[in-house]
């Protein structure tokens, strides 16, 4: 980053002491990056955001004195300027989802090297949006982006579904068997399975019963968290 330009106000919330004085003394040699305080008590935290107007805010997801999601709400809400990067040791699908939902701005992991560190705060504080490394190349991804870009509201409409692949997901959701399926398009029931396989590999889904309930909700942000749940369990 340029000298002539405006130094990263950053505000860390991180209840364990340890990781937030190592996050300040991390981040405290970078003359880009300004730490304007560090807490991890939810008393005030609100006011001091206001007060301190921080560019990015970086959170921790797993808050044990505060509901990390809710900050996140609050934050969008009260002081929509301020970027949040959420952080924690292994974020699921399902809480990066919500998060998303919130207004979170980018993920980063708590086990992340310093470089990873400086790379997210510059790229949020720049307008970008930044995904965990491990989730960068999957499918996952390109739902999140969807989400970010469209205000998360259709899984199917996020991926590049032929037409014919609609349709057949259209009449699972209605319950009907692939031989029936091959009836009403008049294809055979071997090309029906291909078109099966291929909308379960574009879904990230392991059952027609996962596509069926995601068309039938619409694809929203819940019903993609919820066939995650199915998918773990």
């Amino acid at each position: 980053m340029k000298n002539n330009k405006a130094k990263i106000k950053l505000l860390v919330i991180e209840d364990n002491r340890i990781l937030r004085d190592g996050m300040i003394k991390m981040f405290k040699p970078y003359k880009d990056i300004e730490i304007l305080i560090s807490t991890g008590n939810k008393e005030n935290t609100i006011l001091k955001i206001h007060k301190l107007k921080p560019d990015v805010i970086l959170l921790d997801l797993g808050l044990r004195s505060q509901n990390s999601l809710r900050m996140v709400e609050i934050v969008k809400k009260e002081f929509s300027e301020a970027k949040v990067i959420v952080m924690d040791l292994v974020p699921v699908q399902g809480d990066i989802l919500q998060f998303v939902k919130a207004g979170a701005n980018g993920f980063i992991l708590k086990d992340a090297s310093l470089e990873e560190f400086l790379d997210t705060i510059r790229s949020v504080a720049s307008g970008e949006k930044i995904l965990p490394n491990h989730l960068t190349h999957s499918l996952f991804s390109q739902i999140i982006e969807f989400a970010i870009k469209k205000g998360g509201t259709n899984l199917i409409d996020s991926v590049r579904m032929t037409k014919r692949e609609k349709e057949v997901i259209d009449l699972i959701s209605d319950g009907l068997t692939n031989k029936e399926i091959s009836v009403i398009l008049n294809i055979s029931t071997f090309t029906v399975k291909s078109h099966v396989h291929n909308i379960l590999e574009k879904l990230a889904l392991h059952s027609r019963l996962e596509v069926g309930n995601i068309s039938q909700t619409g694809g929203t942000l819940k019903s993609i968290t919820d066939s995650i749940s199915i998918i773990k369990n």
